[in-house]
């Protein structure tokens, strides 16, 4: 089994890495250098046909990739501990959050990144405007979270779930990009405080 993936910032990756290490898992990241487009490379695209990383290749050569789907994987193979959730409900309330936090917060990040940022402006088009409008897109959202989160310990109430890790990897990439968390949104801020606590975080 291999696991194929970039270091930090690349958020995705990062997800996966998080999730093995609650888990407990030892599974090794085998490196693919995305700096000399070595996720676009023929190899990598016979695993993952949309060249992109993390991608899981099994030991019969059945790749899976997507972050979610490789975790809910692990999942499946090692249900402790749970972070999908243990009940209907709890399970339910963690597949909403993983897409309110792909949907709400991490689409401006990404366009953000994609329109605005120097670095991708070397690799794509940009519409540097459309790029900025989403500052304060992604402003609103973090305002809505702080609502959100307010006494609460996780996004999905007392257990820290994917959830969790899907919202801090977006974050910290948005941090890395130029977008930090405002002042003002403190229950945001104890929640990510929190959740960088865990020894996971670093992964």
């Amino acid at each position: 089994m291999k696991l194929y993936g970039a270091p930090m910032p690349a958020p995705n990756p990062r997800r996966v890495r998080i999730f093995l290490a609650e888990k407990g898992i030892d599974l090794p990241e085998t490196p693919v250098n995305m700096m000399q487009r070595e996720h676009k490379s023929p190899d990598h695209k016979a695993r993952n046909s949309l060249g992109q990383v993390p991608t899981l290749e099994l030991d019969d050569g059945t790749c899976i990739s997507e972050t979610v789907a490789i975790c809910r994987y692990f999942e499946e193979t090692q249900p402790d501990p749970p972070l999908f959730g243990r009940t209907p409900v709890e399970k339910a309330l963690v597949d909403m959050w993983v897409r309110r936090t792909e949907f709400t917060v991490m689409m401006p990040v990404g366009a953000f990144w994609r329109h605005a940022h120097p670095f991708t402006a070397k690799l794509l088009t940009q519409f540097k405007d459309y790029g900025e409008s989403n500052r304060e897109t992604y402003a609103g959202a973090q305002r809505w979270l702080d609502r959100e989160l307010a006494g609460r310990s996780y996004v999905v109430g007392g257990d820290y779930t994917v959830a969790d890790i899907c919202l801090l990897t977006t974050v910290d990439f948005a941090d890395w990009i130029g977008l930090p968390l405002l002042d003002d949104v403190q229950n945001l801020r104890a929640w990510h405080g929190r959740v960088s606590e865990r020894p996971s975080s670093k992964a």
